[in-house]
C-alpha cells in the first residue's frame, strides 16, 4: 500500500507539468486499463480516498486526483427503513404528497376524498392491479389508457381534460427521490404529464436505493426485456427559467402523489 501511495505521489507531481490536453488524455488512456470506482456516490469516493475498489484492492489509479470523486449523488440507504426515510425527505423537498396506508381500503378512500373536495369531473387511470382496486366509489368519470388495446379510443383532447391521472410504476428510488414508470406501468407518457395531478399507487417493495437498481428492477420484472418506454418522474413538473423563479406545473403534473402500500397487499 505505501508503495502504490509513493507511486502516486510521484506519478501526480509529473502530471503537474503536462498541458491540460496531456493530463486529459492521460486520464482517459489510464481509465482504459485499470477499473475505477465510479466516483458518484460517498461510499465510492470513500473507496478511492482510502485507495481502493468495490473489492477492497488497490485501485492502482494514479492519474485521477482524488478530488475528482466528489460524490455527486448521495447513497440510497442500507436498509429498508433508512430507504423509506431517505425517500420521504427527498419527495418532501420536491414538493410531492406521501401517504402511507396499511391497506387498499385506505388507500381507495384518500383518492375518494380528493375527488370530492376538488370536484374533479374525470379521472384518467392505467389498467394495472394496484390502481384498479381503488376506483370503486369514484364520484367522477374515469377515463381508461391503455397502449396496444384492441378498444384503444385513446384521444387526447379528453386525456388532457382530465382532472387527475393515476399510474402504477417500476420502481421508487430513495437516493433521488425519482419514481420509475413505464409503458407497463402507465400505458404511455401521455398519462403522467397530460393531467394536473399524477398519483402513482405502488408498494414498500418497490422501494430501492439508487438509480441504477431501479433499472436492474425493470429488467428482472420484464424478463431481461425493457418496456418501450421509461421516465424518472422527480417530484411535480418545475422550471424556474424566469428570474430564477420556481414555477410548479410548466411542463406537466403541478402535483405528484405518491400513495405506498403494504407488501402484503390489500
Amino acid at each position: 500500500m505505501e508503495r502504490d501511495q509513493g507511486l502516486k505521489a510521484s506519478v501526480r507531481k509529473a502530471v503537474q507539468g503536462m498541458s491540460a490536453r496531456d493530463t486529459i488524455m492521460a486520464r482517459v488512456c489510464e481509465a482504459l486499463r485499470l477499473p475505477a470506482p465510479m466516483p458518484h456516490m460517498k461510499s465510492h469516493a470513500l473507496e478511492l480516498s482510502a485507495g481502493l475498489n468495490a473489492d477492497g484492492k488497490s485501485s492502482g489509479l494514479t492519474i485521477l486526483p482524488l478530488e475528482a470523486a466528489t460524490p455527486w449523488l448521495p447513497d440510497g440507504g442500507d436498509t429498508p427503513e433508512e430507504q423509506l426515510a431517505l425517500l420521504i425527505d427527498n419527495l418532501e423537498k420536491l414538493r410531492a404528497s406521501v401517504y402511507q396506508v396499511p391497506n387498499a381500503t385506505v388507500a381507495a378512500e384518500i383518492i375518494l376524498r380528493l375527488a370530492s373536495e376538488r370536484d374533479w369531473k374525470q379521472v384518467a387511470y392505467h389498467g394495472h392491479a394496484l390502481v384498479e382496486q381503488l376506483l370503486a366509489g369514484l364520484p367522477c368519470a374515469t377515463y381508461r389508457v391503455d397502449s396496444g388495446l384492441e378498444t384503444d379510443t385513446f384521444n387526447k383532447a379528453t386525456l388532457e381534460s382530465c382532472d387527475a391521472g393515476i399510474t402504477a410504476c417500476e420502481a421508487i428510488v430513495s437516493q433521488t427521490g425519482s419514481i420509475l414508470v413505464s409503458s407497463s406501468t402507465c400505458g404511455g407518457r401521455s398519462l403522467s404529464i397530460l393531467p394536473h395531478v399524477h398519483i402513482v399507487v405502488a408498494t414498500h417493495a418497490q422501494i430501492v436505493a439508487t438509480l441504477g437498481d431501479a433499472l436492474h428492477e425493470a429488467k428482472a420484472r420484464h424478463n431481461g426485456r425493457m418496456p418501450s418506454m421509461l421516465s424518472f418522474i422527480t417530484g411535480p413538473s418545475r422550471t424556474g427559467d424566469i428570474e430564477r423563479i420556481l414555477v410548479l406545473g410548466a411542463h406537466g403534473p403541478k402535483e405528484l402523489i405518491l400513495i405506498l402500500l403494504p407488501d402484503t397487499g390489500p
